[in-house]
């Protein structure tokens, strides 16, 4: 259903743009028929001034006669036809004024351009989940290894935004024709969601390990203790896969519709998006799946991603109202970043270890980058970078930006701090 209300919601924005697009030129047209009248309405203006003004010398002329001395030489009684004679009044016309004709249109005209959606006239199949398990083996940390990871933090502390963005790989995840959802682990391990909610497991390689067949998966994160946990809208449920592929039902919402997950790198906690008819929240579970805070959203609010920043800002996209919208911990609204001369249409977000907020804005094919507060810094990645339909953004533990899209299932890997 996500995909069919993004399908729908772009086709009104197309519809939209079209409209305003009509308007415009609708109106232009009228300042042009206003210019072309006033211009007419002043030239008549200006043969009325001149006649008026050669009315006034001929009552001079004829006051001029009147007064004249010697009766027998005056002009207008010994030569009355010339001197009496005065000009016509000018003939003008009286403009035709513009008229506008509205269209003849209904709501089933608009409902018949926008397309509808429907339910196939189809039989249902049963959803199975099932595992196709490899081989795979992880290795315990060396002291190098250890060493490796320390020099990786302090290297953190003094990253920034470098001057030029770096393409450093290029992987493909099998079986998917997109790439709606990333989440990699710390062992290597990638998951994949896409557009049909088929949930695949792969490594960094592009080798493809195993496929999961599960309902409706909407989104998906890896936990602190390395667990892949995701949403199933179909089962209101939230799942746990653990480190040996087992699933198990992990979070029951009830009458909640749970639609975007994220796993908070400070504590463990969980945070979920979920919808109720109109109504939306976002709970906070412990590592347990305890329930501890609830955050209820007025209206209704289409969101995509959500994620949290280093300082415990819960940062979550708005779809309808164009918006990335940065709650506090206690879920007071900080401040809501948006482009009022332009359309944005965010559709994946993510931060990294220096607090930057990272958004695909699907509109103008780019990646772009807002500060801890809300501050636009940059746009990151452009149509020149091969951006298209990003759909997915991921910051891996080196620091490193995966970027997934819709229409390709090769997922993008950039350098870009330095």
């Amino acid at each position: 259903m996500d995909k069919i209300r993004k399908s729908i919601k772009a086709e009104a924005e197309t519809f939209k743009s079209l409209v305003d697009t009509v308007m415009s030129e609708n109106i232009e047209q009228a300042n042009r028929m206003e210019e072309l009248l006033m211009e007419e309405l002043q030239r008549q203006d200006n043969t009325y001034k001149d006649y008026i003004s050669y009315l006034e010398d001929r009552d001079k002329e004829f006051y001029g006669f009147l007064a004249f001395p010697k009766l027998h030489n005056n002009p207008i009684i010994f030569s009355p036809h010339d001197n009496l004679k005065v000009r016509r009044v000018p003939e003008i016309t009286k403009p035709v004024s513009p008229v506008f004709t509205a269209g003849q249109y209904s709501k089933d005209d608009v409902a018949k351009l926008l397309g509808r959606a429907i339910v196939p006239d189809a039989k249902p199949e049963n959803r199975k989940i099932k595992l196709i398990k490899t081989d795979s083996t992880e290795l315990k940390p060396t002291e190098k290894m250890k060493k490796q990871e320390r020099e990786k933090h302090d290297a953190k502390q003094t990253l920034s935004l470098s001057s030029s963005v770096t393409k450093v790989r290029e992987y493909t995840v099998p079986v998917v024709g997109g790439v709606r959802h990333i989440s990699v682990g710390k062992s290597g391990r990638l998951w994949v969601i896409d557009d049909r909610g088929k949930l695949v497991q792969t490594n960094l390689h592009g080798l493809h390990q195993q496929k999961i067949l599960a309902s409706c998966v909407c989104s998906h994160t890896v936990t602190q203790d390395g667990d892949l946990i995701y949403t199933d809208e179909d089962n209101k449920t939230i799942n746990r896969i653990t480190k040996d592929n087992a699933i198990t039902e992990f979070i029951k919402t009830g009458k909640w519709t749970p639609t975007s997950i994220h796993s908070s790198h400070i504590n463990g906690d969980i945070l979920v998006w979920m919808s109720h008819v109109k109504e939306t929240k976002i709970t906070r579970y412990n590592k347990t799946g305890k329930e501890i805070q609830n955050i209820h959203r007025k209206g209704f609010i289409d969101l995509y991603n959500i994620a949290e920043n280093i300082n415990g800002d819960i940062c979550i996209l708005d779809w309808m109202e164009g918006a990335v919208v940065v709650l506090n911990k206690s879920g007071q609204q900080r401040f809501s970043y948006t482009k009022r001369k332009s359309i944005f249409s965010p559709h994946a977000i993510c931060t990294d270890i220096r607090g930057h907020i990272l958004v695909c804005d699907r509109h103008n094919k780019t990646v772009i980058v807002l500060s801890q507060d809300g501050q636009f810094l940059c746009q990151l990645l452009t149509k020149q970078h091969g951006i298209e339909y990003a759909s997915s953004l991921f910051v891996d533990d080196d620091n490193n930006l995966h970027v997934g899209q819709s229409n390709t299932n090769k997922v993008n890997v950039y350098k870009y701090l330095q």
